[in-house]
């Protein structure tokens, strides 16, 4: 199993850990725009995987909320729950974040022009301009409003970790294993496959949406009458 989580890392990791390209950048910025969110590039989020085997000397170091020793995995998810930015321990995205470092992107809000996207969080993280978290106790109809679309959409990552602990029943309990480098590639093969499998189910769906068009009636005829309408308007230079 250790030299197939190896190898799995090493051959499709660069693709599909990737960060988000301008194109994948481009798609996030419209879905979520049509969610109500301009700007946003995902949801951000931690999972916690217990450690059952750390070593003794590390216990105290890795102890988690429960106090029993913990890996948490961070990570950024989309609507389709793809997970972006995956890191144990440390994180470049928090890190970047820290540095003013999003991905460049244009939208405006209210009249306003931003330029850097953000991703929605919840209160564990500070108010940073690169996230946006939800408000506590809102009083205004406004407020509440804003709170229950922030929680909703920010549901996406959550859902994104709980898929990927259903499929791969190795992450969903306690690590038995003693080596974190192991636990890494352990985690990094799990989610190297589950993006493989919304990749597989994303063109799935767009297959089935061409096909749908293809055999919609309505454009047949409508294609048709045009037809029927430019030949009858370029009849004389056809028949010169």
């Amino acid at each position: 199993m250790k030299r197939f989580c190896r190898a799995i890392v090493e051959v499709f990791g660069e693709r599909y850990l990737r960060s988000p390209t301008p194109n994948d950048v481009a798609r996030l910025l419209h879905i979520g725009e049509q969610r109500g969110f301009p700007g946003m590039l995902g949801s951000l989020d931690c999972m916690h995987w217990k450690w059952k085997n750390c070593p003794t000397a590390w216990a105290g170091q890795y102890a988690g909320r429960s106090g029993s020793p913990t890996i948490i995995l961070e990570a950024v998810a989309d609507y389709d729950l793809w997970i972006w930015h995956a890191y144990f321990e440390s994180s470049h995205l928090f890190s970047n974040l820290a540095s003013g470092i999003a991905p460049p992107a244009h939208y405006v809000i209210q009249g306003k022009e931003y330029d850097m996207g953000y991703y929605l969080a919840d209160g564990i993280y500070p108010k940073w301009s690169t996230i946006v978290q939800t408000i506590r106790d809102p009083h205004s109809q406004q407020k509440k409003y804003f709170a229950m679309k922030q929680e909703s959409c920010r549901k996406d990552v959550e859902r994104a970790f709980g898929v990927l602990q259903s499929r791969f029943a190795i992450i969903a309990g306690p690590s038995r294993f003693w080596r974190k480098e192991v636990l890494h590639d352990i985690m990094t093969t799990s989610i190297i496959l589950h993006n493989m499998i919304i990749e597989d189910e994303r063109d799935f769906e767009q297959f089935l949406a061409r096909h749908k068009k293809i055999k919609d009636k309505n454009v047949h005829f409508e294609l048709r009458n045009a037809l029927i309408e430019h030949l009858w308007e370029q009849r004389n230079n056809f028949e010169n």
